[in-house]
């Protein structure tokens, strides 16, 4: 009888004193969290070497992954998935820093990778299911930071339970009234996208977005003023200086895939010119201008979509000339023209490599005798059949100073014709000394696989600057040689110039 007294005694008290070992070690978390965020975070940004080497972070995914959430009355559930959420948007980034964007690896937020009471789940279930949809609380989306830019600041604290419905009209109100939020110009405002992705929430309990945004704002707007929405910055929310989005270390190509909804549009100018000396005198010269503009829309994270076209110019020469005369009078021996047009799509087959992507495009011969004729005199200017090219990107950073780009391509020109197929790989170091600016030296080589076999190879150094995340200018130079140009003693080389928006 003692035994069994003493035994219901024990199973009571644990069954009661449950509730209060949990709630003991929510609170607990609280200021766990509410520590970590004041050590890392800085002017609404995060610290993430510091991040990477706090142990209190590991401690609370840890208690996170081993927490019953369901044992948790609603409201400290609430303030607890909120700083969940943040708490594993770092830990995911650390894990992968440096880096300049989330989306830099692919599924970073639908791979099932968060571990929440022993249950996995990813970023977006946790956001859309487990904290918006069982909350019903739109200024939870002022709260939830994603790690980019253009999410609502971060905040150097926890949210916690006891405080939390105030410190959420704090974070609105802030947020509403913060001048690079929501941007006033000419008239109108220009919104985040968080107004446009989430609509129907800031709408359900306030009539519209403009009567939710004027519930908080200093400045109410009025009812009719139009509005529109600004693209997404997704470069990171580093306090340290943001690795340029050249981290890719490329020419005119992206390893990866751009973002969804996005549209990025390159026009890359080449000017190749190649020269024949005997005794310090030059005999001829060809030169080559080739512009190519593309256009390429996010369809989804992992599928990019375009076109692409290019247009042309030759000059043949005899004797002293000089390379730009390909700009001016192309009489005699000289032509121009849109020689090309067709798809182009870029694809991101594994997600775990979040920088290697395989780019395929084909062109259309526009025009005739791309290819020249002796009899009507037109030098060659492109080839007359198809021109299908596939390319494999892959990059990767060295600290927060240098990253490495590699190309390969699977080549083939004048499709049922010639057939001419060849294997470029380049192979590209970046140094970046100062924010916005790449410098960046390249080798290439690029086997021909015909009868006589040829091949080229060239070296160069080049520079990027990024006047804005959105827009980047590029210059390159390179000295080119192949087989017939060394059996020839002839020379040739590359100006390049490059221009790369984002909208």
């Amino acid at each position: 009888m003692p035994f069994f007294r003493i035994s219901l005694f024990c199973l009571l008290t644990s069954i009661i004193a449950s509730p209060l070992v949990g709630q003991s070690s929510a609170e607990d978390f609280f200021e766990l969290a509410d520590n970590f965020f004041s050590e890392v975070v800085s002017d609404n940004k995060v610290d993430y070497n510091k991040a990477k080497t706090n142990s209190d972070l590991t401690k609370l995914i840890e208690h996170i992954n081993n927490t019953n959430i369901g044992s948790i009355d609603q409201n400290s559930k609430k303030a607890y998935l909120i700083n969940a959420y943040n708490l594993f948007v770092i830990k995911k980034i650390c894990d992968i820093y440096p880096t300049s964007s989330v989306l830099k690896k692919i599924g970073f937020f639908d791979t099932k990778d968060v571990n929440i009471g022993g249950k996995l789940t990813s970023l977006n279930t946790l956001e859309k299911d487990l904290i918006l949809k069982e909350f019903n609380d739109p200024r939870l989306h002022f709260a939830l930071v994603c790690g980019a830019i253009d999410c609502p600041p971060i905040t150097g604290y926890s949210y916690k339970p006891e405080i939390l419905d105030e410190q959420l009209e704090i974070k609105t109100a802030s947020s509403i009234n913060d001048a690079s939020f929501i941007k006033r110009q000419d008239g109108t405002i220009q919104l985040s996208q968080i107004f446009n992705w989430y609509k129907a929430d800031f709408e359900q309990s306030n009539g519209n977005v403009i009567d939710f945004i004027n519930k908080y704002a200093n400045n109410p707007f009025s009812q009719n003023i139009d509005y529109n929405f600004y693209p997404y910055n997704w470069d990171i929310n580093d306090t340290a200086l943001p690795i340029s989005e050249s981290t890719n270390a490329n020419r005119y190509v992206v390893s990866a895939t751009i973002p969804q909804g996005s549209i990025e549009v390159k026009l890359f100018n080449n000017l190749y010119s190649q020269t024949k000396k005997e005794n310090g005198i030059r005999l001829n010269r060809s030169s080559f201008f080739t512009t190519t503009l593309s256009a390429i829309y996010g369809v989804n994270r992992n599928f990019n979509a375009g076109v692409i076209s290019k247009y042309r110019r030759v000059k043949n020469s005899v004797g002293e000339s000089s390379s730009f005369e390909v700009f001016s009078d192309l009489n005699p021996n000289g032509r121009q023209g849109v020689t090309g047009i067709g798809p182009i799509i870029r694809y991101a087959p594994v997600k775990k490599w979040t920088n290697f992507s395989i780019q395929a495009s084909y062109f259309f011969p526009v025009g005739s005798d791309l290819t020249g004729s002796e009899q009507l005199g037109n030098p060659f200017i492109d080839w007359d059949g198809g021109i299908l090219n596939i390319q494999l990107f892959n990059d990767f950073s060295i600290g927060s100073k240098f990253s490495i780009f590699t190309e390969l391509d699977f080549l083939i020109e004048d499709i049922g014709k010639n057939n001419q197929f060849t294997t470029p790989a380049t192979f590209i170091v970046s140094y970046f000394p100062v924010r916005n600016l790449t410098i960046y030296g390249l080798a290439g080589y690029a086997p021909i696989w015909q009868d006589p076999y040829n091949y080229f190879y060239q070296f160069g150094l080049g520079t990027k600057y990024q006047f804005t995340p959105n827009l980047e200018l590029e210059l390159l130079y390179t000295d080119f040689r192949n087989r017939f140009l060394i059996e020839d003693n002839a020379t040739a080389s590359t100006i390049n110039l490059g221009l790369r928006l984002n909208i």
